[in-house]
């Protein structure tokens, strides 16, 4: 509906942009961001270096909107898993793994877009401002299946660090309040402190996988993950 309402030239260049992001993510999946070339993209679409330009200003500009288009991909795909979880009335422990298997499947699924995200993707890159928000509605879904949690003493410093994060930041209390109305700052300081944690085990986990690091071992990526959860999940007291 929103290109039916844009002009012609309007249509053409949203159109010629998707198309060169396309060709951009052809060549990190063949050979990651070392074989991301402009004028090899340029050459591809038929068009001439300096026309490519009028679309994205350079290398970083590309990656810029490649890394946002992730983010968004990846949080539409957790947040269709929270919402499914929702919709089957999943307890916080069914939820948290069913959260976790989306971010594993997102992924594994387009490996070459989820490292991307997870890290600087070139030397000297420095990411949008805007990326913050991104990554913050892919963690999102995660805050609520931690609210009710009741932490042990393992995680507590973790618990006391976003306590003084909430005092610090409103920022962060924002973001909480968007996926957990409810919560007070106990209850937030506890939410984030799981989806920290949670952010860590995924990474870590899907990181590796995605990397190709468990290749010629004798284990499952998602088996390995459903164990992690349901750790996590322990750490937490979710039922």
């Amino acid at each position: 509906m929103a290109e039916a309402q844009q002009g012609p030239r309007a249509r053409y260049r949203e159109r010629t942009r998707a198309e060169i992001k396309e060709a951009a993510l052809r060549q990190l999946a063949d050979g990651g961001v070392a074989a991301l070339a402009l004028t090899r993209i340029a050459k591809d679409m038929g068009l001439s270096g300096p026309a490519l330009y009028r679309y994205f200003a350079g290398r970083d500009d590309l990656l810029h909107a490649l890394i946002r288009d992730a983010y968004d991909d990846a949080a539409t795909a957790i947040g269709a898993a929270a919402a499914r979880s929702v919709t089957a009335s999943q307890s916080p422990r069914e939820r948290l793994h069913a959260l976790a298997a989306a971010y594993r499947a997102w992924a594994v699924g387009e490996p070459h877009r989820y490292l991307l995200i997870q890290g600087a993707p070139v030397p000297g890159y420095v990411a949008p401002a805007d990326t913050l928000d991104r990554a913050r509605a892919v963690l999102g879904p995660f805050l609520p299946v931690f609210a009710g949690g009741s932490p042990g003493s393992g995680v507590a410093p973790v618990v006391a660090q976003m306590r003084a994060w909430l005092d610090a930041d409103p920022s962060v209390g924002g973001w909480v309040a968007e996926y957990a109305a409810d919560a007070d700052t106990v209850i937030a300081a506890v939410a984030l402190a799981g989806a920290l944690l949670a952010w860590a085990q995924l990474h870590g986990s899907v990181g590796l996988e995605a990397a190709g690091q468990f290749d010629g071992m004798g284990h499952g990526g998602d088996t390995l993950l459903d164990a992690q959860a349901g750790m996590l999940a322990d750490a937490f007291g979710l039922e």
